[in-house]
């Protein structure tokens, strides 16, 4: 599948990258959006075993249903990339990390003296 490549094309071509998945799993086309894909293309099946090439490989309706909710929470989980102390956090950060050494400085984090 060479996931690594929608980073390739996205600075090649500069524009939005997709990806169109032909996979027993769901698993890559989350990866992908995960990576920065805008788009994943899958077909999808009333049932898998039914007679058909593409069968096998299409998405029912429970593992459509799977994937788009993995595929929304891509971006709660991946965050903004700043390290921070949230407030449902702070009462057992204030307990348990009554020492940070060098980390001292995560923000919304404070020490009681």
């Amino acid at each position: 599948m060479n996931l690594r490549c929608l980073h390739e094309l996205r600075q090649r071509y500069n524009c939005p990258v997709g990806y169109s998945g032909h996979e027993v799993t769901m698993v890559p086309g989350v990866i992908a959006v995960a990576m920065g894909a805008v788009v994943v293309e899958r077909h999808i099946t009333l049932d898998r075993a039914m007679y058909g090439s593409d069968q096998a490989a299409s998405l029912e309706r429970r593992g459509l249903e799977s994937m788009v909710g993995y595929l929304r929470t891509i971006p709660m989980v991946l965050g903004d990339g700043i390290k921070r102390v949230t407030s449902s956090e702070q009462a057992n950060a204030e307990k348990l990390r009554y020492f940070l050494g060098p980390y001292h400085d995560i923000e919304g984090y404070s020490v009681k003296k």
